[in-house]
């Protein structure tokens, strides 16, 4: 599956709604070239080879509530899907905002209550 957009594009707006909280660096998985999103080594967010879609973890109940409401935007990824973790098919029409809500209760969930401490201090900077 292609998204429709830009490897760029994609990559770009993830970089600006993944590396904006703390202590989050970027890092290939395993010895693939899609980039994938962590916290002290621990994956938060991360993306499919071409592109297509991105997987994050979610709290309790949700994975089946987005699954549930949009199944031809979101999914039960393999592998991670039993833990948790939601696909989100990424197409023309993606809702960044959406995108950026899910990625913050992924490192939420994934990051050291420390870190999401600092987090909430300065979350009117990172909106």
């Amino acid at each position: 599956m292609t998204t429709g957009l830009p490897e760029a594009e994609v990559e770009g707006h993830l970089r600006l709604l993944c590396l904006r909280v703390p202590e989050a660096t970027e890092k290939a998985f395993g010895g693939h070239t899609a980039p994938s999103f962590r916290v002290r080594d621990k994956i938060f967010l991360m993306t499919s080879e071409d592109r297509g879609h991105l997987t994050c973890k979610v709290p309790p109940g949700v994975q089946q509530v987005l699954v549930g409401s949009n199944p031809d935007r979101f999914f039960v990824p393999a592998y991670v899907g039993s833990k948790g973790w939601v696909g989100i098919r990424l197409d023309a029409d993606v809702d960044w905002e959406e995108i950026a809500e899910l990625a913050e209760e992924s490192y939420r969930a994934i990051a050291p209550k420390r870190l999401v401490a600092l987090l909430d201090q300065g979350v009117d900077d990172l909106q």
